[in-house]
């Protein structure tokens, strides 16, 4: 496949305080009756706005999280808030799926296509981030490395033959079944290492293993990319932007801090509707990377060079990280 579309650089400041107003936002989308979602992580946050917009849209919603009660309690609150807003709302289900389990995601599948046959749009918003030091997921993979990568993979992997299978139904645009995976700011660490039997390092730096897994997802949005071209499906990733929300409930210092600086969770949502429903985004821009509130932007060179192999002049990493999920997957698939 070829790389993604060149675009403007954007610059540092830029990054971290984009520019206002949000390029994209409900307003722009069109009703979604009839379409199909499924949005992880969102009982709160950035997922739950999204899942909130696509709702009042007209969609079939599903909020993926990883207890009933959760999902529940998610639901209630979307129906408590738009209940006074008039318009043909959509439909509410929801898939209990704990991400750093991976015994948890075939089941969680097979319930929802035992009563879905359409999806059109797999977003991937749930993430731990900075948990205490030699935290696990349950099959003994590093949590966030687990959590944030091998579990998305996973549903994937067993979802995509409905998502390619969606991608061909009548009226239905190339381009517009999308796999969206969330990542953060890639240029703040551009690298993955590697301990001698190819399992990604656990780090000491400061959020060195959160930035390090989300590398991870920008490979894993580009391995779709490949898998799924042919097919129509486009696979984008995207930071969202630097919000207040449940992901920093293992480092409420940096909550306190960030809640005086940056926008609402919201707008993070409006980052992701960018990638999952602009126009703008097309499958030129299969594989590439978007940023808040709603632009597009190149992968850092070393993420590229990672596709490459040594002998093509590249550092091979890509390969290797995914040698090393699909070993931790097999079992599971």
């Amino acid at each position: 496949m070829p790389s993604p579309a060149k675009n403007p650089p954007i610059s540092r400041l830029s990054q971290f305080l984009p520019p206002w107003p949000p390029a994209f936002t409900d307003k722009d989308i069109p009703s979604l009756a009839g379409k199909v979602y499924i949005v992880t992580g969102a009982a709160s946050g950035v997922g739950y706005h999204l899942a909130k917009i696509l709702y009042l849209k007209g969609a079939t919603v599903y909020i993926a999280a990883r207890s009933q009660a959760r999902c529940d309690g998610a639901v209630e609150q979307v129906i408590s808030e738009t209940k006074s807003v008039v318009g043909d709302h959509g439909r509410l289900g929801t898939i209990v799926v704990d991400l750093s389990d991976f015994e948890t995601i075939r089941p969680a599948v097979q319930s929802f296509l035992a009563k879905e046959s359409r999806l059109d749009v797999l977003v991937h918003n749930a993430a731990t981030m900075g948990p205490p030091p030699g935290s696990k997921d349950k099959q003994g993979n590093d949590l966030e490395i687990g959590t944030n990568c091998l579990g998305p993979y996973l549903l994937t992997l067993l979802l995509e033959h409905l998502l390619a299978s969606t991608s061909t139904q009548p009226n239905t645009p190339v381009g517009s079944v999308r796999i969206v995976w969330e990542v953060s700011i890639l240029q703040g660490h551009t690298s993955m290492e590697f301990e001698a039997d190819g399992t990604p390092k656990v780090l000491t730096g400061f959020m060195a293993n959160y930035m390090q897994s989300k590398v991870g997802v920008a490979w894993l949005t580009g391995l779709f990319a490949d898998r799924l071209a042919e097919k129509g499906v486009l696979s984008v990733c995207v930071h969202p932007g630097l919000m207040p929300t449940g992901l920093q409930r293992h480092q409420p210092w940096v909550l306190r801090n960030v809640r005086s600086v940056y926008k609402p969770p919201i707008n993070g949502a409006y980052s992701v509707l960018y990638a999952g429903f602009s126009p703008e985004v097309t499958m030129e821009d299969n594989g590439g990377y978007c940023m808040a509130w709603g632009r597009k932007c190149d992968l850092p060179d070393e993420i590229v060079l990672g596709k490459k192999s040594v002998a093509e002049g590249g550092s091979g990493s890509e390969e290797k990280f995914l040698d090393f999920c699909n070993k931790q997957l097999r079992d599971f698939l």
